[in-house]
């Protein structure tokens, strides 16, 4: 009685149908490997009398219902869905299921969700999209930042650093520039003692 309601909350979308903040389901996205096995977990925050599992395929366009299992452990399975490839376990608190799924293969590829029904509605989990591969990718690697070399420092009593000559321009520089500044403060000082030397010169001879 529920598939019919399901396939009005998928494909119409009808308000007050789909209610999917009552049953939470972990993790959202699944990637297996072949013949690996997986788990589904569907937490329920309602009363209820069991849960229902369905897979939607993408690739395939259709919809499949896969098992309803009881509070009381009880399952029924649907058309051509294998016991020992789908299993469900009921926590004790009876507000937590979990769906083990075995020997994947591509086939098993599709949305899983877990559902109640109470009266007209059917409520819908949020889904857990399961993807299976041959091999699993590798694991990214990460990349150290290269680390930053330190500026020469410049030691004028270095032998080594005067051989090699690499901070020599540093250092003589302001030497230069300061010899400058120092030769072009003299001029005035030397001008104005030739003027002297030039009066008292005159005087001389003028006596």
């Amino acid at each position: 009685m529920a598939r019919p309601w399901l396939h009005l909350c998928l494909f119409l979308q009808i308000p007050g149908f789909c209610m999917n903040l009552l049953l939470s389901q972990t993790p959202e996205h699944i990637l297996a490997q072949t013949n690996n096995k997986t788990e589904i977990l569907c937490e329920l925050k309602k009363e209820h009398t069991g849960v229902y599992w369905y897979r939607w395929s993408q690739e395939r366009q259709n919809f499949q219902f896969l098992m309803f299992s009881s509070t009381l452990g009880k399952a029924v399975y649907g058309t051509n869905i294998s016991q020992e490839k789908f299993r469900v376990h009921v926590a004790s608190s009876r507000s937590s299921f979990s769906l083990h799924i075995s020997q994947l293969h591509a086939s098993d590829n599709g949305t899983y969700y877990c559902s109640i029904s109470q009266a007209s509605q059917l409520l819908l989990g949020t889904g857990t999209r399961l993807s299976v591969v041959d091999v699993l990718p590798l694991p990214l690697k990460t990349t150290l930042a290269p680390t930053s070399k330190k500026p020469v420092q410049c030691i004028t009593k270095s032998k080594a650093a005067s051989k090699k000559g690499a901070c020599s321009p540093l250092v003589w520089i302001p030497l230069a520039t300061g010899a400058l500044v120092l030769l072009l403060s003299l001029v005035p000082t030397a001008h104005h003692l030739h003027r002297l030397r030039r009066r008292l010169w005159l005087r001389i001879h003028r006596q």
